[in-house]
């Protein structure tokens, strides 16, 4: 087949305009078209009100060769690129006698359990938290009474803390190999709607993850895999030998079990700080980078529709509007929009007793009443967390818990009117913005919650941000904080082989060891150290035959 991309068409176009694009695209009849399938959707709103869909599409033409041959040299018309996923090693392999264990059942977990029991390598699946559904019950019991179970949470349990968000499927990592479409194919697999194949920024939304997760765990559970809740990892067995090699030999969990294992997927995630605090006892090489702070921001979803579409707002074909913006500050600092949930809402997203953290979330219908999106400030180890590798985990906890303390010391979050922080004076109502953050937004002045540099920079950013958007920086827009959690504020080193710099059969995976951030690039990283794994396992087996 052929892949045609670049092919613009009016919105609201006809579906047999796309076969009459192809045909005059090519230069061919319509009988010499014998297929045509959507590989990729878009809208370009950057002239309205005359927005278009974008297409790429994949073409079964006649005399396929001449065809290609008259367009050879142009990049919008070649070879239908091949996405099929092959495995790292021959499969399906011979069980190891001691099975492999993943840590953390989060995107990169998952997919990094899944590929190993595709492999026939019957893994073993540890998670402090519970599984999805019950996970869901004890994070409500935090939205609705202000009740946080410390193990069970946003940020820990079955789905990791991707569950609660808006579901974003797409990212910026180079993808070569074409795993982004292993991903997507076993989402959808699972549930997930066939639209995510083909639409440029694909999401799902939470309810339908919840589900997504549990048909995925049941098809590795089908496959040989274990899974064990309520299994916190709370030391590591390490043998180190007289030239200093440190190799894993087992695990020792909360349960007051040994786990005896040499190839562990370390998949935790960027919240789980005590266990970034047990690694770094314990001799793993372990090294501070770079994260971001600030707040959430919450407009109407009607007014971000106008502003970016104009009069073709609420058209079907585009769905919620949302946005993607960044600042370079006078003060040397960035602002950019983070995580932006079209139609959702702010939620708490904390794991720690008497800390705040906010995050957004929104369902596949994005039809909530608000847009939210994080407003964030880039910081670095060497400016403003030196020292210490964990210097950036005792930042986040003191603005947390500045937070709570702001929000009335109840899980209740501080919040702030625009046109009061652009003005300096704390708020003390809200104006046409409801917050949606539960169990409630207390209004007070988030300057007492985020440290000076971060603050004039926000400040700086939001009329420069107003002048992209329309109403962006309108004064009755609703600010809340704290925003902490937008990505590790540590990376768990490791070599070409994906093993720890100096542990052995130690795998550090995805967002919580520096090496992704989001669903996508997180489910990425762990096909590839599940590959790792695979090719280690099959290297001992090698070893482990007795010559013929």
């Amino acid at each position: 087949m052929l892949r045609i991309t670049d092919l613009k068409l009016p919105l609201g176009h006809a579906d047999a305009d796309l076969a009459t694009a192809v045909h005059n695209r090519l230069d061919v009849a319509a009988s010499d078209v014998h297929e045509i399938e959507i590989a990729r959707r878009a809208n370009d709103a950057r002239r309205k009100p005359a927005i278009v869909m974008v297409y790429s599409v994949d073409v079964a033409v006649r005399d396929e060769a001449a065809v290609l041959a008259r367009f050879a040299g142009d990049p919008h018309v070649r070879a239908t690129p091949d996405t099929s996923y092959r495995f790292a090693v021959p499969v399906p392999m011979a069980p190891p006698p001691i099975r492999p264990v993943v840590i953390g059942t989060g995107p990169c977990g998952l997919f990094a359990a899944l590929i190993l029991a595709q492999m026939g390598l019957r893994p073993i699946i540890l998670d402090r938290g519970k599984m999805v559904r019950e996970r869901t019950k004890d994070t409500w019991g935090l939205w609705r009474r202000g009740e946080l179970d410390p193990e069970s949470n946003v940020q820990f349990g079955e789905g990791g803390a991707g569950t609660f968000s808006d579901g974003k499927l797409w990212s910026q990592v180079k993808d070569p190999r074409h795993l982004g479409r292993k991903v997507l194919t076993e989402f959808v697999t699972a549930g997930a709607p066939e639209q995510i194949l083909t639409e440029a920024h694909p999401h799902i939304g939470t309810f339908r993850l919840v589900t997504m997760v549990e048909h995925m765990r049941g098809t590795i559970e089908a496959l040989g895999g274990e899974y064990r809740w309520g299994h916190r990892v709370d030391d590591l067995d390490i043998d180190i030998e007289a030239d200093g090699t440190r190799t894993l030999r087992g695990l020792r969990l909360s349960t007051d079990e040994y786990l005896a294992t040499d190839h562990v997927v370390l998949a935790i995630g960027h919240s789980a700080r005590d266990t970034f605090g047990m690694l770094h006892d314990r001799g793993v090489h372990i090294e501070a980078k770079p994260f971001s702070i600030g707040v959430r921001i919450e407009h109407p979803q009607s007014w971000i529709d106008k502003a970016r579409f104009g009069a073709c707002a609420k058209h079907p074909d585009l769905g919620a509007a949302a946005y993607t913006l960044s600042h370079h500050c006078a003060n040397g600092r960035t602002v950019y929009s983070f995580c932006m949930c079209p139609g959702g809402r702010v939620v708490a997203a904390t794991s720690e007793p008497g800390r705040v953290v906010t995050n957004g979330m929104s369902q596949y219908s994005r039809a909530e009443f608000n847009a939210n999106s994080g407003l964030v400030v880039g910081i670095d180890p060497e400016r403003d967390y030196p020292g210490h590798p964990l210097a950036g985990i005792d930042l986040q906890r003191r603005l947390e818990e500045l937070a709570f303390v702001a929000g009335g010391s109840s899980y209740a979050a501080p919040g702030q009117r625009v046109g009061d922080f652009l003005a300096g004076r704390a708020s003390d109502s809200f104006g046409e913005v409801t917050p949606s953050y539960r169990p409630g937004v207390t209004p007070t002045d988030l300057a007492t919650c985020l440290p000076a540099f971060a603050i004039d920079a926000i400040r700086e950013a939001l009329p420069a941000f107003g002048r992209q958007i329309a109403g962006y920086d309108h004064p009755d827009a609703m600010l809340t904080g704290v925003e902490t959690r937008t990505s590790s504020p540590i990376r768990i080193t490791r070599g070409r082989d994906c093993q720890s710099l100096n542990t052995r059969l130690l795998f550090p995976a995805g967002e919580g060891a520096g090496y992704a951030g989001g669903i996508l690039s997180a489910a990425i990283d762990g096909i590839k150290v599940a590959e790792a794994v695979a090719v280690s396992v099959a290297a001992s087996q090698k070893q482990e035959q007795p010559p013929l």
